[in-house]
């Protein structure tokens, strides 16, 4: 059985310049790095930046796929302006129940940070239910 998330590998064409986004911008803390990659902390979670040549832009994939960032409320507009002072380019509007701020980092990886949690989303779903929506009993 899945106990939670572990970590996630994310592609770069430039190990410097993405190390120094996370880092520098994103306020990750930085655990470990190598010639090839990087390991960062966001909380629980660890974050892997894998170099790799020749990636293809990812900014035409159309889906929904994002990696989300917990961030206080405090925090979140402070972060924002750093972002798009980065140069980080918006991919989408917040439609969603808490603050959030979408957007690519330099390699085209869908990134999101978040003021919320998943109890306060459950909230926002009961109080305008989306069609055929269904909750399922929380494990003993």
């Amino acid at each position: 059985m899945v106990t939670g998330l572990n970590h996630i590998t994310l592609s770069v064409n430039d190990l410097d310049r993405a190390f120094g986004f996370y880092t520098s911008v994103l306020g990750l803390r930085p655990v470990a790095r190598w010639y090839k990659g990087a390991y960062l902390a966001a909380g629980d979670l660890w974050l892997c930046l894998s170099l790799e040549k020749d990636i293809p832009n990812r900014s035409l994939n159309p889906t929904y796929d994002h990696v989300a960032f917990s961030v206080s409320e405090k925090d979140f507009h402070p972060l924002c302006s750093r972002i798009v002072t980065a140069g980080a380019k918006l991919w989408q509007e917040n439609h969603s129940e808490g603050d959030s701020l979408y957007f690519l980092d330099h390699d085209g990886h869908r990134l999101e940070i978040h003021v919320s949690n998943l109890e306060s989303r459950i909230e926002a779903l009961k109080q305008h239910p989306p069609k055929e929506l269904v909750f399922y009993d929380p494990p003993d």
